[in-house]
């Protein structure tokens, strides 16, 4: 890569995390007072002015990990700081020159990349007086910052476009490619030690993400930019979960945020499991914030080297045992450590993500309608009959039809499973979850829809009037009325 990159070291809880959030504008890194919080390299793209370059936040050095991860995390230090064009030496203006900062002088002198030394932390200006010993820390300039008072942010930004290298032919096309919207996020979740650093290294094909078997090795949330087939990816590792009452500190609680917004924000989902060990509570939350947020998702179990190919159909019958309403999700056995079937594993979620975009016709949708009718008509209710008026996709990503009826309270739960089961075998969204809404149709003395709340104003009035005309003059698609021979077809009966 040709874009400068920025790295931002020092030793612990000096305000790393909170520099580059400060210059990000965004919640990047996980901010804590405990020290050792930053473990992996979280990097983020900025464009100032008519320059590109990656900020690179890294953990503290001198850190003595709880987890005994010291070297793991020298080593993401060191790549930072061999890969960086620009260093960023952050110190405490508050707490003044202490003997390990020293240490990280000495550590970064032989060091032939241009420096800037960060004096953090001087909320007050009386602070910028005391400046004399960090003189002495690096050859480079000193920028005073206080991210907490707001102080010099405009002076540090300056700072690092000065320090830059001088630009390249390449640096703007390759920042506008890194810019741009990849081919799909993939968020990789699931509770600790399930493989999924494992996995981004091996999609990465670099020791991007420090890899151990101390469960809750990841704290970030941290997006890796992949290649692959020409065609770039997105993967979002997210920290493993676990159950909401072990939370030990403020550090696991964001983890878990993380990894809900995670959720939020990838086009698909991989969800992964460990062969070796059975379905949790944990597992079943993430799950269900999955169903939640209706996204596509994939089934992962990994580290299937341990198990024989003959307990794929037991796996898969698990998996059905407990997340019945997520029936339609495929499944992928995969091996994140060797990178076993890992292409297919990104080919299909591809395919997923296709299926979550299509659009379907509003005529296709209504005759599908009328034929799932014709099947089994809506039961009467409250001595009522339901009149079915049209159905109509909405939205896509996830796909989102509505079907207007005289009255939504008419339709029991059954009749909606069923529907949404025919429209799952018959339409192209096999895999992916499908929002289904039925709307009561009220109509003023104009004859006009009249929406129930404001909500159903904003989000369908502008449906409604495009492609109410198209079926005014149509024969109503069911009016409670007619009788039917055929009973109900039990294979969509049991659909979600």
């Amino acid at each position: 890569m040709s874009i400068p990159k920025v790295a931002i070291v020092g030793r612990p809880n000096v305000g790393k995390s909170s520099i580059l959030n400060w210059l990000a504008q965004k919640r990047i890194s996980v901010v804590d007072p405990t020290a050792g919080v930053t473990r992996d390299r979280v990097m983020y793209l900025m464009h100032e002015g008519d320059r590109y370059f990656e900020l690179v936040d890294t953990g503290g050095i001198g850190i003595v990990d709880v987890d005994d991860l010291s070297n793991e995390i020298d080593y993401q230090i060191n790549v930072g700081i061999q890969e960086a064009d620009l260093i960023l030496f952050v110190v405490d203006g508050s707490a003044g020159l202490t003997a390990l900062d020293l240490e990280v002088s000495r550590r970064l002198r032989p060091i032939s990349t241009r420096k800037l030394v960060v004096v953090n932390k001087c909320d007050s200006p009386k602070l910028d007086l005391e400046l004399g010993p960090f003189y002495a820390l690096a050859d480079g300039p000193i920028v005073v910052t206080s991210v907490k008072g707001n102080r010099n942010r405009n002076d540090l930004m300056a700072a690092i476009l000065e320090n830059l290298p001088d630009a390249n032919a390449d640096e703007q096309q390759d920042g506008e490619q890194d810019t741009a919207e990849p081919e799909l996020k993939l968020a990789i979740v699931g509770r600790r030690n399930v493989g999924k650093s494992t996995f981004v290294n091996s999609l990465a094909e670099t020791e991007r993400m420090i890899v151990s078997e101390i469960p809750g090795t990841t704290r970030d949330s941290v997006d890796v930019r992949f290649e692959l087939d020409g065609k770039s990816f997105v993967a979002i590792d997210t920290p493993g979960v676990r159950k909401r009452k072990s939370l030990a500190n403020d550090i696991e609680w964001y983890g878990l945020a993380r990894a809900k917004r995670s959720i939020r924000r990838a086009n698909v989902v991989l969800m992964f499991f460990d062969c070796t060990q059975p379905i949790s509570r944990v597992d079943k939350q993430l799950v269900h914030e999955i169903y939640e947020y209706h996204k596509p998702c994939i089934f992962v179990v990994n580290k299937w080297d341990l198990h024989g190919d003959q307990e794929m159909e037991a796996w898969n019958e698990y998996l059905l045992q407990n997340f019945a309403s997520m029936r339609h999700v495929p499944l992928a056995f995969i091996t994140g450590m060797t990178g076993k079937n890992v292409k297919k594993l990104i080919n299909l979620a591809q395919s997923i993500f296709k299926q979550a975009l299509m659009r379907i016709g509003t005529g296709e949708l209504n005759r599908l309608v009328k034929k799932a009718v014709k099947n089994w008509p809506p039961p009467m209710r409250q001595n009522r009959n339901v009149k079915l008026y049209y159905a109509t996709q909405v939205a896509a990503e996830p796909p989102t039809i509505v079907l207007k009826c005289n009255d939504a309270n008419l339709l029991d739960d059954s009749w909606k499973r069923y529907l949404l089961g025919v429209f799952r075998e018959e339409l192209p969204f096999k895999e992916v979850p499908i929002k289904l809404y039925f709307r009561s149709r009220e109509t003023d003395s104009a004859g006009r829809i009249k929406p129930q709340n404001q909500d159903d104003r904003n989000e369908m009035q502008e449906v409604f009037d495009s492609e109410v005309d198209d079926f005014e003059d149509e024969e109503t698609l069911y009016d409670g009325e007619q009788d039917f021979d055929a009973g109900p077809a039990s294979a969509h009966d049991e659909q979600d």
